[in-house]
């Protein structure tokens, strides 16, 4: 954390997660005694709060790690262990892996609508043949299938919301540019990007983005090669995840997330 940033946190999520994991304001003023980046605040907390607290955060730090580092390095992965054994010690006893996965699938998300999110209204019958296409696949046993009909319904969406509001979008940090620097036109925007950049602006939570690793490479796998390069094997719990990941963004995009 030489940098002063904490993974890919934006300011904004770094606020959510830290109100989700430990019911703290980490932007209060308490925490900024060593310096305000985000980093020197992580540390303040790390100092400041019980054992319990720490533990449990860090925890879930590494659970967000796991669920972004698809191919950890020796030493990512060494750091990764260290990390656990500093949460065994501060919790006194063994860390469970949590299946978050399935405790994600587990939420309810409400009705699945289209209606409430910001896109043109010609575009919602679209989307909503290919919502119904993608749960006839998921029940056919064709995870590959709903990935692609997910993935393309989630940058529909995305793309009528960053159309609608494009200064906001074009504004934030994780907006992709060029190599002059420029902002790339949204058209040339990949789901992971706006994912990424609906994240950080609040349109999304952290948990679609930390889910959503077959979603936001969907394109890649159209090509047998790419699949095969990247040896992904898509199966009905990839399938689920994917659809879940859509309906979590649903409810987020047209204000309806109750949690």
């Amino acid at each position: 954390m030489g940098s002063g940033y904490v993974m890919d946190f934006s300011n904004r999520t770094f606020s959510e997660f830290f109100r989700e994991s430990a019911r703290v304001d980490i932007y209060d003023d308490k925490y900024s005694k060593n310096g305000d980046s985000k980093a020197r605040r992580l540390r303040a907390f790390i100092e400041m709060e019980s054992d319990a607290v720490v533990g449990k955060s860090i925890a879930d730090l590494l659970e967000y790690w796991r669920y972004k580092a698809q191919q950890p390095s020796a030493k990512e992965q060494a750091l990764a262990q260290r990390a656990g054994d500093l949460v065994e010690r501060l919790l006194g006893k063994p860390m469970q892996r949590r299946d978050s996965a399935e405790e994600f699938l587990k939420q309810d998300f409400g009705a699945f609508s289209l209606q409430k999110v910001q896109v043109t209204g010609a575009l919602v019958p679209i989307l909503e043949a290919r919502v119904a296409e993608a749960i006839r696949c998921l029940k056919a046993d064709s995870p590959l299938a709903v990935i692609f009909h997910c993935g393309s319904i989630l940058e529909g969406l995305l793309l009528g919301v960053a159309s609608a509001n494009p200064r906001d979008f074009n504004q934030a940090q994780a907006s992709p540019k060029d190599k002059s620097g420029v902002v790339k036109p949204l058209y040339e925007w990949s789901l992971a990007s706006f994912i990424d950049v609906a994240c950080e602006l609040g349109y999304l939570k952290l948990d679609v983005k930390k889910f959503s690793h077959a979603l936001r490479d969907f394109r890649n796998y159209i090509h047998p090669y790419e699949q095969m390069s990247s040896g992904f094997k898509p199966d009905r719990h990839t399938a689920e995840i994917c659809l879940q990941v859509l309906k979590a963004a649903v409810a987020s995009l047209g204000g309806e997330r109750k949690q």
